[in-house]
């Protein structure tokens, strides 16, 4: 019997319908974690504010025929004196630098659920491109038994990227966040209608930077308002 496992961080959106859909239509059983994680929220970032709803992401879960939600407590996750963490060199630049200590903390609550679970398959979304880097390159280095499996970027019709901050943009910064899709798709930052943290080719498996060619990734970050949203599109599906 195989087991899909979809961390998640919850407020669920159709971005985490997909994830849970590919894991269910490649195993005998699928878990979903359920955990907001306070160890890759940096000091000034939006922890408490961060958007939960249990039962609704429980609900949805269920219409996707999730077997089981796993969903500890901070407690159970961070015991009292907690101090071993994963560090990875991938978490050093573009989002690694601009939120520290943010793969760190993603990186060692993974493993601990990859431990907890013993999941034959991972699923995560290309959107966090980067978090998946990280992850995979965490996985071969600690010779890890799972396989990451990644599910294209789900997105609304004008192109903005499913992201659970979403929720976060008034009706005039939704309409300009549109405008970091169609940056990357037309490899013009100049089309960014909000305050650009970066725009970047990179290689997909190191994350340094990489010729503005096939194969590479285009990734970008920027702030509409108060939110911060990223990401990124392969250079080849251009």
């Amino acid at each position: 019997m195989t087991t899909g496992l979809v961390p998640t961080m919850g407020a669920l959106h159709d971005g985490h319908r997909a994830l849970l859909r590919a894991a269910r239509a490649e195993n005998d059983r699928v878990v979903m974690s359920l955990f907001v994680n306070p160890a890759q929220f940096g000091p000034a970032e939006d922890f408490d504010r961060y958007p939960r709803d249990e039962q609704r992401d429980r609900d949805i879960a269920g219409q996707e025929g999730v077997d089981e939600v796993y969903a500890p407590s901070v407690e159970e996750m961070y015991p009292p004196g907690f101090a071993t963490h994963v560090v990875s060199d991938l978490g050093g630049r573009l989002e690694g630098d601009a939120r520290p200590g943010h793969f760190e903390g993603v990186a060692t609550v993974v493993l601990k659920l990859f431990l907890r679970v013993a999941p034959d398959r991972a699923y995560f979304g290309q959107k966090d491109a980067q978090q998946l880097a990280v992850i995979r390159r965490m996985v071969r280095d600690l010779d890890v038994p799972v396989e990451v499996r990644s599910v294209p970027t789900q997105r609304e019709p004008d192109g903005l990227a499913l992201s659970s901050r979403n929720a976060y943009l008034n009706a005039e910064e939704r309409g300009r966040a549109a405008s970091l899709h169609r940056a990357l798709v037309a490899r013009d930052a100049s089309l960014i209608e909000g305050d650009v943290e970066y725009f970047e080719s990179v290689d997909p498996d190191t994350f340094e930077p990489a010729p503005v060619e096939a194969g590479a990734l285009l990734v970008a970050a920027a702030r509409f308002g108060n939110t911060r949203l990223i990401d990124n599109v392969m250079l080849e599906d251009v």
